[in-house]
C-alpha cells in the first residue's frame, strides 16, 4: 500500500473508530498488554538487534510498554461529556478526536516512545501514523503487527517506512490533523515550524541535561548507586537520563570516591548477555559526535576524572568530567557515557547551576531534609523533580519539558487530552 493510500485508510477507519465506546477500546488494550507480555523476549532481541541496547534492559522496555498499556486499558474515562454549571438548560463540554496523529519517533527506546505516545492517542479516538527512525523500521513493523494481532481495525496504527525529507509532506498533508515527535531541538523546531504554518497541533519532547544534584545531607551510598544507574542505562542515551552531578563542596570528598566505584561498575559487553549492564552506542556517527563533545569540553577546561576511552567504533569506557560554569559543552546535550561532574558551595548555588541551561526536562535531588526539598521542588524549572530517586517516567504521572526541553503532556490520564478538541455544547 502507498502513502497516500495509507493515509486514507487510517482517515476511514478514524471515521468508525471516534465512534467506539471508550470501553470497548479499553478491552483491546487488555489484548495488546497481553501480547507484550507474552512475547517480551522476541520484541527485546529485535531492540537489540537494531540499537545495541543490553538485552536485559530491551526486554525491561517491553514489560513497561505492557505496564503502561495496561494502566490505560483501566484508566478513568476522563472524556465522557463533563457537565458544568450555568443558567442554561444544557452546558457541558464534549472531548471530541482530532483524527489522524503522525509520530515522529526516535530509535533510543524503539518500542516505550512510539507506544507511550500511540496508546493514549488511539485510546482518544484518534488513529496513527509513524515514522520511525531508520535503524527501527523493524520495530515499526512489529508494533503495527501487534494492534492488529490485538483486534484493532486495520488503519489504527499504520508504519510508514519514509525518510525525514518526507515528513514535510506527511505533515502538510490535509488528512493529518496534529503531530507528537520525540527527538532533538532541531527535529523539533522544524516539525514544529511546519505544523504550525498548516495550523496543526504539535506535542515536542526533546533533549535534556538533567541535573543530579546531592547535597550534604544525602545518603550518599545510595544516592551513588541512582547516580551511576541515571547516567550509564541506556548508554546515556536518554533525554531524561542525568547528565550534571552537581555535588554540595562540603561532600564532595566523600561522595567522589563512592560515585567513581559505582559508575565503573558499568562495564561494556555483549548486548546479548543478560549480564550486560552497558553496551554500545546506536550508531558510530552517534560515537564521533559523543567523542568530539568530550574533546571540545577538555579543551574548554573541563577537568578528566575517568577517561572517555573508545574502545570499538561504537563502544566506550564510559567517562567523567569536572566542569565549570561557562564551559560551552553545558549549552548542549551529552548523549551517550559521559557524565559532568559540577560543585556547589550551598543550595542557592546548586540551584543556580541547575536552571542555568535551554533544557528543563528532569532534575534530581537528594536530600533528607523536607524544608529543602521543597525549595528545589517550588524553584527548578523541569517537567520533573525527582526527590531522593533517579529520573524516570510512570505511566501514572505527566511526563513533559519545560524550556527548550519541548511542550505537551505524555503519560498519565492528561495525555488523553492530548490530541482532542474540546467542544463547548451550550443552549435552552
Amino acid at each position: 500500500m502507498n502513502l497516500n493510500n495509507k493515509l486514507a485508510k487510517a482517515q476511514q477507519t478514524f471515521e468508525e473508530w471516534r465512534k467506539i465506546p471508550f470501553a470497548k477500546k479499553q478491552q483491546l488494550l487488555f489484548k495488546l498488554a497481553e501480547l507484550l507480555e507474552k512475547d517480551a523476549e522476541k520484541f527485546g532481541k529485535n531492540i537489540t538487534k537494531e540499537m545495541n541496547k543490553p538485552i536485559s534492559q530491551s526486554i525491561a522496555e517491553i514489560k513497561k510498554c505492557a505496564l503502561m498499556t495496561r494502566y490505560y486499558a483501566e484508566a478513568e474515562n476522563i472524556l465522557k461529556p463533563e457537565k458544568i454549571k450555568t443558567e442554561f438548560r444544557v452546558s457541558e463540554v464534549h472531548y471530541a478526536p482530532l483524527g489522524v496523529i503522525l509520530g515522529v519517533m526516535p530509535w533510543n527506546f524503539p518500542f516505550w516512545q512510539v507506544l507511550r505516545f500511540a496508546v493514549p492517542a488511539i485510546l482518544a479516538g484518534n488513529t496513527v501514523v509513524l515514522k520511525h527512525a531508520s535503524i527501527c523500521f523493524g520495530s515499526g513493523k512489529l508494533i503495527e503487527k501487534l494492534f492488529l494481532d490485538a483486534g484493532f481495525p486495520k488503519g489504527i496504527f499504520q508504519n510508514l517506512e519514509i525518510g525525514h525529507a518526507e515528513v514535510k509532506s506527511v505533515l502538510e498533508n490535509p488528512i493529518i490533523q496534529g503531530v507528537s515527535l520525540t527527538g532533538s531541538e532541531k527535529a523539533g523546531a522544524e516539525v514544529a515550524s511546519i505544523a504550525g504554518k498548516n495550523i496543526k497541533k504539535s506535542l515536542l519532547e526533546l533533549g535534556g541535561s538533567d541535573a543530579f544534584i546531592v547535597l550534604d545531607d544525602a545518603q550518599l551510598k545510595k544516592a551513588a548507586e541512582s547516580a551511576a544507574k541515571a547516567r550509564l542505562q541506556n548508554c546515556g542515551q536518554a533525554c531524561n537520563a542525568a547528565k550534571r552531578f552537581i555535588i554540595q563542596k562540603n561532600t564532595e570528598k566523600e561522595f567522589m570516591p563512592i560515585f567513581i566505584k559505582e559508575y565503573q561498575k558499568f562495564i561494556p559487553g555483549n548486548p546479548m548477555k543478560k549480564e550486560t549492564n552497558l553496551s554500545g552506542m546506536a550508531r558510530p556517527d552517534l560515537a564521533d559526535e559523543l567523542e568530539n563533545q568530550y574533546k571540545k569540553a577538555i579543551k574548554n577546561g573541563a577537568e578528566i576524572i575517568l577517561p572517555l576511552k573508545r574502545i570499538s567504533e561504537t563502544q566506550f569506557q564510559p567517562g567523567l568530567i569536572k566542569v565549570k560554569p561557562g564551559n560551552p559543552i553545558l549549552k548542549e546535550e551529552l548523549f551517550g557515557p559521559l557524565g559532568m561532574v559540577m560543585i556547589a558551595k550551598n543550595d542557592d548555588e546548586a540551584l543556580r547551576i541547575a536552571n542555568d541551561i535551554p533544557f528543563g526536562l528532569g532534575n534530581a535531588v537528594w536530600t533528607k531534609d523536607k524544608k529543602r526539598q521543597q525549595f528545589f521542588i517550588e524553584n527548578l524549572q523541569s517537567g520533573t523533580v525527582s526527590i531522593n530517586k533517579e529520573t524516570s517516567s510512570d505511566p501514572r504521572l505527566p511526563f513533559g519539558g519545560a524550556k527548550r526541553s519541548g511542550y505537551g503532556t505524555e503519560l498519565s490520564r492528561i495525555a488523553l487530552k492530548e490530541f482532542v478538541t474540546a467542544k463547548t455544547v451550550v443552549g435552552n
